[in-house]
């Protein structure tokens, strides 16, 4: 069989600026920042600020919730959400998918650490009586396409990635090879993250990844800004239905290069550069023929400045001219299924020749200079390099072209 061409027929966000396709579509292209204080822990370990769904109702979005495993983590009910608003988007029915070759695969940094820490707290209380079985099965990354197949009633392949904050974007990227190769039909494949937990936002927090303060908090994030300090730590998800170009659904856009690479020792966000040309070669374009980028950009001093480097070896004197966003200080960085939001809202981008802000951004650094603005801009852009990075030096990049 030949190689597929891909494309995205349905978007199932679960972000802080709006859940669902229209409501993260209206949100994510308004100025503001969805980053407040954080309270959940109380007072024992300081502030702590956080871009929070604080309205998730898994009930809102699933009529039999006795389908879903118990206890199931919130990054899997996120996740769950967003396959539903997903296939809803694509209009397709649960019944459609049975018999039809499909996968599902997702993304996601971190394990279920409120579940770890809640039997971590029964068993110091109540000694061994206290440990809670569920936890092997529910806190694990890999019970999150399980759900999912378990709620949908099918049997897809399914593939959890943790690739650090890249893994919403890999698992993406994996799905979409799938596809293309005519191993699956359609795919469920996005990011999901629920890391407000006292583990690991205190470590996140102590290592310098997420702010000590909680004063002025829609301001703490700042990407490209002279004045950034570093990015803010949020929850949400992204889920995607993709398809061969065959499809008689309509797309938003096509998943036409993917790549991913690591940086060199001491060369922060240096990967980028050769993930970029690698997800350029796969989709067989110059970097002359990128029009936009959506910039992994979390407000953090070096990462932004490693990020604005790694851009302007691959595009030079032209990176100027090519007009640049960071998602960040809206909805804060969600780790692994930030990349799959901003997946979301490229294509939504790109559908309405529109280019979201970058938040917050009001002094330019002379250290990365990109083409930004802090307003919604008309930009009509139909191929998107989006970029990612991730702990470890990980890196990984996608061109979108508008179907």
């Amino acid at each position: 069989m030949s190689r597929r061409r891909v494309k995205i027929t349905g978007i199932g966000p679960v972000t802080p600026a709006g859940i669902g396709c229209t409501a993260f579509e209206q949100g994510i292209f308004e100025p503001v920042s969805y980053i407040r204080p954080y309270a959940n822990l109380g007072d024992e370990f300081g502030p702590f600020v956080a871009a929070h769904i604080s309205s998730f109702d898994i009930k809102r979005y699933l009529n039999d919730i006795s389908a879903l495993p118990k206890s199931s983590a919130r990054h899997t009910l996120f996740a769950v959400a967003g396959a539903i608003l997903a296939l809803q988007d694509a209009q397709i029915q649960k019944k459609e998918l049975v018999g039809v070759s499909c996968a599902v695969v997702t993304g996601t940094t971190l394990m279920d650490f409120g579940g770890t820490t809640s039997t971590i707290d029964a068993v110091q209380k109540r000694g061994i009586r206290g440990a809670l079985a569920r936890t092997v099965y529910t806190t694990n990354i890999a019970a999150v396409p399980g759900a999912i197949n378990q709620i949908l009633g099918i049997t897809a392949r399914t593939m959890a990635l943790q690739s650090s904050c890249c893994s919403g974007m890999d698992a993406i990227g994996y799905a979409a090879e799938l596809v293309a190769n005519g191993e699956v039909d359609i795919a469920l494949c996005g990011g999901t993250e629920a890391p407000l937990h006292r583990c690991a936002l205190v470590e996140l927090r102590a290592a310098g990844l997420t702010p000590p303060t909680s004063e002025s908090p829609e301001r703490l994030c700042r990407p490209f800004d002279l004045w950034r300090t570093t990015g803010v730590v949020s929850e949400g998800a992204c889920i995607f239905v993709i398809e061969p170009e065959s499809s008689p659904r309509q797309g938003y856009s096509y998943i036409s290069g993917y790549g991913f690479a690591n940086d060199d020792v001491d060369n922060l966000c240096g990967g980028i550069v050769s993930a970029s040309k690698l997800a350029m070669a796969d989709a067989r374009i110059r970097p002359s023929q990128i029009e936009a980028i959506s910039a992994w950009g979390p407000g953090h001093r070096l990462i932004d400045a490693g990020e604005y480097s790694a851009m302007n070896e691959v595009f030079g004197s032209a990176l100027s001219e090519i007009p640049v966003n960071s998602i960040k200080a809206a909805i804060g960085s969600p780790l692994g299924a930030a990349p799959a939001i901003q997946v979301a809202a490229t294509a939504l981008a790109q559908r309405n020749s529109i280019l979201p802000p970058t938040v917050n951004w009001q002094y330019p650094d002379p250290a990365c200079p990109f083409n930004l603005s802090n307003q919604a801009r008309p930009v009509s852009h139909g191929v998107t390099l989006i970029n990612t990075h991730g702990l470890a030096g990980v890196n990984s990049c996608m061109i979108l072209e508008r179907c």
